[in-house]
């Protein structure tokens, strides 16, 4: 039986089919953003596991994930490396972390998205091929970006971009037809 997916324009389809590399801000993407410190000082964050699940995806697909955070977070670092991902905290220049990424993997900017949501990311979303945002967007950022997700950070937005790519690019049916007995 075909899956529903939810109506993608075109242009969103044609500019996530050809991603490669999926660069994650962490607070306010991958997590709904509150900071929580114990009374030692230690940083604490919640994530989503529909979005793991979504980034595992990916990764399987062949389409490399990297965490690009400005926090120093072991919290963050940690995650990226259990979910597989290339961690990448206490970054100051997003641009060039993820130019530095694409570089490396031979990739062209067209083929790297990036998730942001507030003025940390805006130079990296003018950068990349597939600029995306969750629900919660700080509104100066809403007109710079390719797409805005239904959801809000850490409510599952990195998972519905996960999902558009794997579906852009033809992954859906056998990863429907794996759970198959």
């Amino acid at each position: 039986m075909p899956h529903a997916s939810p109506a993608y324009s075109d242009e969103l389809v044609a500019r996530a089919a050809k991603i490669r590399l999926v660069g994650f801000d962490v607070d306010g993407t991958l997590t709904d953003g509150r900071l929580w410190f114990d009374e030692d000082g230690r940083e604490s964050k919640a994530f989503q596991v529909l979005d793991g699940q979504g980034l595992v995806q990916l990764r399987k697909a062949g389409v490399a994930v990297a965490f690009v955070t400005a926090r120093n977070s072991t919290v963050a670092a940690n995650r990226a490396r259990e979910l597989g991902a290339e961690p990448h905290v206490d970054c100051k220049d997003k641009v060039a972390c993820l130019g530095a990424i694409a570089a490396r993997m031979g990739l062209t900017m067209d083929e790297v998205a990036f998730m942001g949501d507030d003025l940390p990311d805006l130079e990296v979303l003018r950068g990349v091929g597939f600029a995306v945002a969750p629900a919660n967007v700080h509104h100066w950022l809403r007109g710079e970006v390719h797409w805005v997700t239904p959801s809000r950070g850490g409510e599952g937005a990195a998972r519905e971009l996960c999902d558009l790519i794997l579906h852009a690019q033809g992954r859906v049916e056998a990863l429907l037809a794996g759970g198959r007995r």
